[in-house]
């Protein structure tokens, strides 16, 4: 399936289809119009005597400087390398694809005054699968993500490193040769239209928004199984008492906990007079409210996506009636806001997740069970030691949680006194759901022992469910390497496997 950008804002699954699929890209006719109409504005300006930012100045701190009509191409090519000044580890593949595409959407609007062949030369790097090497560091989120889009435009013209479509590592003039595309040798204002938008962290929101989606579901399943195993009660999770408190996301999360434990014996062989269980911990009975509330800030930040996929920001930029106006659209703040605070929503999400594992594994808690769910407790420790993960990964969760965005450093001579940071908001938030994936995996793989050790059957979802694990780690039993079992559940998690096998036996599951 071909994306087509321009005829319309770019959704967050078709973000993920290019950035992490490979699929195809195609730019609207319209658009490419629309393109060349406002690049005949931009020429009209490159000879004028009266300055214009970016045309005829230089930039940030230099915008008072005047730049002859004969260097304007040179300050375009010296304004890319000298802001491809990125530097640390690699930046993911997916991630780099999604900024570029987020500029290409931009560039298709028409608004930044760059000519239609700019466009197509960044779908056809896209096509191609060529891969501008960006470092972690280096976009402070304002004028944008210099930076890091800064080295997408570099490898454009033919300079810097790529990751080929094998993955090499190989020259940009070389990986554009074999594709069969021309550099592009850039005009007045090309440079500055390239790297001046919130494309790197737009990006990331946009797949993390994508990952959350499963994830939060997926912990839905894993608190029910956990309720489950531990004997209590889903009485709590009723429609009717979630609709007293109508926030929608927890009326979401209850309807799937309920659908999960539906026609469990489990379950049903405690709706009798000789329980005495009052209520169940928190962990277990507010699980809806703390989930549905993760859901609640992704539809906020969701929100947020699509109003910034609908945007054109570039600086200056070609107005609807034909201006070329200064503005700062490019402030990543709207943007930065969400990605810290959905890093808030993961840490807490995970923090409950780890105190469910860990009331399987006390015997105090954990309702006839083993002692850390283990074989021969003494001898054997169980899940003690996975538990210890989960403690040590949410630790770090909530470092994580800590906003980026309340940072600010000065730059560009304090002509930029004020920025985003929202490339760090985006960068933590990633591993953040990286530590979420692995919290909620242990939790499955603690629930899932626990039910096998427990009689009557489990509900047929949380069946479906341990199954799918079974396939890939062992039942109960002596201790074993642990590392390796838990890194089969994360990828179960991580790729959606377990929560296939609960659609599978309840479609209904959000």
């Amino acid at each position: 399936m071909s994306i087509t950008v321009g005829r319309r804002p770019l959704t967050r699954d078709e973000v993920v289809a290019v950035a992490r699929h490979d699929a195809p890209v195609a730019i609207d006719a319209d658009a490419l119009t629309a393109m060349a109409a406002t690049r005949t504005l931009i020429e009209g300006l490159a000879d004028d005597t009266v300055p214009h930012y970016g045309v005829s100045t230089g930039f940030g701190a230099l915008a008072t400087t005047h730049i002859p009509v004969d260097k304007r191409a040179q300050l375009q090519r010296s304004l890319v390398r000298s802001h491809a000044a990125s530097s640390g580890p690699e930046v993911e593949r997916e991630v780099v694809r999604a900024t570029m595409l987020m500029r290409l959407a931009t560039l298709a609007t028409g608004r930044t005054g760059a000519r239609p062949l700019v466009a197509e030369t960044y779908a056809a790097v896209l096509n191609a699968g060529i891969t501008p090497i960006v470092g972690e560091y280096g976009s402070l989120g304002c004028s944008g993500d210099l930076a890091p889009l800064a080295h997408c435009a570099l490898a454009v013209m033919g300079e810097g490193e790529v990751r080929d479509a094998a993955g090499d590592r190989v020259p940009a003039a070389d990986a554009l040769a074999a594709a069969g595309i021309h550099p592009l040798e850039l005009r007045e204002k090309e440079g500055l239209a390239l790297i001046n938008g919130t494309d790197g962290m737009l990006g990331m929101l946009c797949l993390a928004l994508a990952d959350l989606d499963a994830l939060v579901a997926t912990a839905d399943l894993t608190a029910a199984m956990s309720v489950e195993g531990q004997l209590g009660t889903d009485a709590v999770f009723a429609d009717d008492l979630q609709a007293l408190r109508p926030h929608p996301g927890q009326a979401t999360s209850a309807a799937n906990m309920r659908a999960v434990l539906a026609g469990s014996a489990i379950v049903a062989s405690h709706r009798t007079d000789d329980c005495t269980r009052v209520q169940d911990a928190y962990s277990l009975r507010c699980a809806p409210q703390v989930h549905g509330a993760v859901r609640d800030t992704m539809a906020h930040a969701d929100l947020v996506a699509r109003r910034e996929l609908a945007s054109a920001i570039d600086n200056p930029v070609v107005t609807l009636d034909g201006r070329v106006e200064s503005n700062g659209n490019f402030h990543g703040a709207p943007v930065a806001y969400v990605l810290d605070f959905l890093a808030i929503a993961v840490a807490d999400l995970a923090s409950m997740s780890e105190r469910r594992t860990d009331r399987f594994l006390d015997v105090a808690r954990n309702a006839g069970l083993p002692a850390f769910l283990a074989h021969d407790p003494g001898v054997d420790s169980g899940h003690m030691i996975a538990q210890y993960t989960q403690a040590g990964i949410v630790s770090e969760l909530k470092r994580l949680a800590a906003p980026a965005s309340v940072d600010s450093i000065p730059s560009s001579a304090m002509q930029e006194d004020h920025v985003s940071m929202g490339w760090s908001s985006g960068r933590k938030l990633r591993r953040s759901i990286d530590g979420l994936t692995r919290v909620i995996a242990i939790e499955a793989l603690t629930a899932a022992r626990a039910l096998d050790l427990r009689a009557p059957a489990p509900a047929p979802v949380t069946a479906s469910v341990i199954a799918t694990l079974r396939a890939e780690v062992e039942g109960p039993g002596p201790d074993r390497y642990l590392a390796p079992e838990i890194e089969r559940a994360v990828v179960l998690t991580r790729t959606g496997a377990l929560l296939d096998a609960a659609r599978a036996v309840a479609p209904t599951l959000v």
